[in-house]
């Protein structure tokens, strides 16, 4: 008799020995007898869990984690085989696990449970429902089912979706593009890694109907260079799609043509800015174009382009299955939806959580990341990547939303959540994010170039004590520069979290540090 088991191959699970662990089962398997059919998987996203591995038995899936290949003889011993749970490795049922039974999972509803490059898996599983439903539709239609769904990007602006498909939809040209802005650089995020590792014919799905609703034949996954895996797994569900008949010259037999690549970067954090990345798609150095005109007008090659993020183009198929009251019936005010927040730094149960916006920080940080992994109190949290503001524990109970994070002169970005705890010296933490923007900038524009290194030597003043109170001003009136005159959000963006942790942590900048002293 075989036994089906399920052993991740998510590159967080990779980087914490999954194919070891793999071995290890082949290898007892080979000694007593056994037989096993694996499943590669992609990860459920309890990172401190991984590897997870799940066996198939009659009472269902049930997991064990985190293993090591030298768990694997005494879990076999141990029943695992049957699921008992004798082992202290025995989690039960991953559905029934209390961080996964908290979520509300619509774009990571199958990441974990399929084999990512099985059409099979991806079809009893809902998938291509909504593409399906597409084909039927006409483009107008489409457009007007995702712009009723309240639907806004996830890549950190949250303009809505269906404005911006609209505009292409309306343009003239005889050849349009779907772009996929997969660059994930932001600190503490892995969403669309995941996403694009365990579950690729979802974002296959999402741009195809992008596709069709604004008549473009032709699309484009860029993914960052620090992902091999993810691009791999792309590449090969796009061949596993053309096969299928999802993707190419006739669409389901719908006359509808959508042809699609992915493409990988080359390691620069200014290609996640949309036009930064169409140049490096044309071939050319990434650096941001002036606007207008908008890449809806005039994009890729100059035509018209939708630019999306994974997780925007990965709501799409469950709006077009489901319809735009079931997706807008979750979350709050204007954003509607769930958001994939992640967790990430300091923080006791790292990993991916779905919830409706609304969830406080404080509860994904605590209810899910049980707080922090060191034990000690929580003194800050970066939302939104290195260009997001720090809070302090005064404004944990700020919802995750567009609006209440903008009031709280804060972002939510794509969602990427760090946790530091009270051994933070926040003063560091401006000067890396000045230094960050140092050195990614893309040097178009002096406001980043040249006040982003300003920025590094005037914050250095204030940790030497030289000056501090008039050396703060300074460095207010150039964050004031830098988030007026800066052509895109890489400096735009820099002072939000200089200026928040002057804001929130004064202390930090009132006295000149040991380490301070020391350089």
């Amino acid at each position: 008799m075989t036994t089906r088991l399920y052993v991740p191959n998510d590159s967080a699970a990779l980087a914490l020995g999954a194919d070891a662990v793999l071995r290890a089962f082949q290898v007892e398997a080979k000694a007593r007898g056994l037989e096993f059919e694996i499943i590669r998987n992609g990860s459920r996203g309890l990172f401190w869990l991984e590897p997870m591995v799940e066996v198939v038995t009659e009472k269902g899936r049930i997991a064990y984690g985190p293993v090591t290949p030298a768990d694997v003889r005494g879990l076999l011993d141990a029943g695992f085989l049957t699921g008992a749970s004798g082992h202290a490795l025995h989690l039960g049922k991953p559905e029934e696990l209390d961080y996964l039974k908290k979520q509300e999972r619509l774009t990571f509803i199958r990441c974990g449970i399929v084999d990512p490059l099985s059409i099979a898996d991806y079809e009893a599983t809902e998938g291509y429902r909504g593409l399906r439903r597409a084909v039927t539709m006409t483009p107008e239609a489409i457009v007007e089912e995702v712009t009723q769904s309240g639907l806004r990007g996830r890549g950190g602006a949250g303009f809505p979706t269906g404005i911006k498909w609209k505009t292409v939809l309306g343009a003239v040209a005889e050849q349009k593009y779907i772009v996929c802005n997969a660059d994930e650089g932001d600190s503490g995020t892995f969403a669309d890694r995941m996403l694009m590792e365990g579950d690729p014919f979802h974002l296959i799905e999402g741009m195809t109907i992008a596709g069709m609703a604004v008549g473009a034949t032709k699309g484009f996954v860029y993914i960052r260079s620090e992902y091999p895996e993810a691009f791999k797994r792309m590449q090969d569900a796009i061949v596993a799609a053309n096969r299928a008949g999802f993707l190419g010259p006739d669409i389901l037999n719908s006359g509808r043509a959508f042809q699609l690549e992915a493409r990988l970067g080359a390691g620069a954090y200014i290609c996640g800015e949309e036009t930064s990345l169409l140049e490096s798609l044309e071939g050319k150095r990434g650096m941001v174009r002036a606007k207008p005109p908008l890449p809806a007008l005039k994009g890729l090659f100059g035509k018209p382009t939708v630019i999306n993020n994974v997780l925007s183009l990965a709501a799409v198929p469950t709006i077009l299955d489901k319809g735009a009251e079931f997706y807008k019936n979750y979350g709050m005010g204007r954003s509607r939806g769930t958001m994939p927040l992640q967790l990430a730094g300091n923080i006791k149960y790292g990993g991916l959580v779905e919830k409706a916006f609304g969830i406080t920080l404080r509860q994904a940080i605590y209810d899910f990341g049980g707080g922090t992994a060191s034990g000690r109190p929580l003194r800050a949290v970066q939302i939104g990547g290195p260009l997001g503001a720090y809070f302090p524990d005064a404004l944990l109970d700020t919802p995750l939303d567009y609006e209440a994070m903008a009031a709280a002169k804060g972002m939510l970005g794509h969602g990427g959540i760090v946790v530091f705890d009270d051994n933070v010296d926040m003063a560091l933490q401006a000067r890396f994010a000045m230094e960050f923007c140092a050195v990614e900038s893309c040097g178009k524009c002096t406001p980043c170039r040249i006040g982003s290194t300003r920025g590094v030597e005037v914050i250095d003043r204030i940790r030497h004590g030289i000056e501090p109170e008039k050396n703060k001003v300074l460095l207010a009136d150039l964050c004031d520069t830098m988030l007026d005159g800066s052509l895109c959000a890489l400096g735009g963006l820099t002072p939000f979290p200089v200026q928040s942790a002057i804001r929130h942590f004064p202390e930090d900048f009132n006295r000149p540090t040991a380490k301070a002293a020391a350089e």
